[in-house]
């Protein structure tokens, strides 16, 4: 197979929210002409006014792409992108490329495989890794799964918006893999909570903590840049609770398949699911925050931002 280059190939890119709107930018600005389909007709022609168009339906989309792209909230909303009547499988042509970027469970990224195979199009599960800053600056990492030589030909599309890139084995492999990284993303950020409350209580300055904390060895990367937001009480969402929510419950849900225990997974999700019943909107370090109400410290921390 050829590589997907921009003189070789038209993108279509569905789902332009936080991370989509992003990562299509970057394809934009590598010169690739692309298709745009959202829900939110305005989103896909904001993107689509440098180069391409906006496709008013999916159907449309699929007629015109050579490689459909597509990030969406979960796997109820990648069903009904691309099956029925409706979706992208019911008019793309054979040889269309798909590489699908949502964070799903393995079991439906496998059917996608398999649906698509019956058109003659080809599919990866390419699961992303990183934050919407990322996205902007191009620096994910992308975790795939299925065929190689495909893998290798989209090598030009991933060097637009990550910078490392994996392929973890078959169909379902690269939403697998996100699962364990998200695993430690969501276990990680309520053992820093803890530790932080633990730190404040036994009388630590909270700001020196953070700042400290941060430029020590246990904290992992994609938790560094939220201790400098917390400190100034900053939970505008870069992930949002409700997204970490839905990836704790994937994760859990394969780990009973697999009839494997997950406890500090399940409190994690616990905290994670307390914190989303009174701030829908927040980012998910924001579970810091509930272990301060619950250790009744954080009415401190909101008068001293607004004193």
């Amino acid at each position: 197979m050829k590589p997907l280059t921009a003189d070789n190939v038209t993108l279509g890119f569905i789902g332009l929210g936080n991370m989509g709107r992003r990562i299509a930018q970057r394809l934009l600005d590598h010169g690739y002409p692309l298709v745009a389909y959202d829900r939110d007709i305005a989103k896909a022609e904001a993107v689509a006014a440098e180069r391409g168009f906006a496709a008013k339906n999916i159907l449309e989309l699929a007629r015109t792409a050579d490689v459909i792209l597509s990030c969406l909230t979960n796997d109820e909303a990648v069903q009904s992108v691309y099956a029925g009547p409706a979706g992208v499988f019911a008019e793309a042509r054979p040889g269309t490329v798909v590489l699908e970027m949502s964070t799903i469970s393995p079991e439906s990224s496998r059917e996608l495989h398999r649906l698509g195979a019956e058109g003659g199009i080809e599919v990866l599960d390419v699961a992303i890794s990183g934050s919407t800053p990322a996205a902007e600056q191009g620096i994910l990492t992308l975790l795939a799964g299925g065929n190689q030589d495909l893998f290798r030909a989209a090598e030009p599309i991933f060097q637009a918006i990550a910078r490392q890139y994996f392929l973890l084995g078959g169909p379902g492999s690269g939403t697998a893999m996100k699962l364990v990284v998200n695993t430690l993303l969501g276990i990680g950020m309520q053992a820093i909570a803890e530790a932080v409350v633990l730190g404040e209580t036994v009388g630590l300055n909270r700001e020196r903590l953070l700042e400290v904390l941060s430029k020590t060895a246990v904290i992992a990367p994609a938790h560094v840049g939220k201790l400098a937001r917390v400190a100034i009480n900053d939970y505008a969402p870069q992930f949002p609770l409700r997204l970490m929510n839905k990836d704790f419950q994937l994760i859990l849900k394969a780990a009973a398949e697999a009839h494997i225990s997950m406890p500090v997974t399940e409190e994690a999700f616990r905290v994670n699911s307390e914190e989303l019943a009174h701030h829908h909107g927040d980012d998910f370090s924001a579970v810091l925050r509930r272990m301060e109400e619950v250790a009744g410290i954080a009415d401190i921390h909101s008068a001293s931002m607004t004193s």
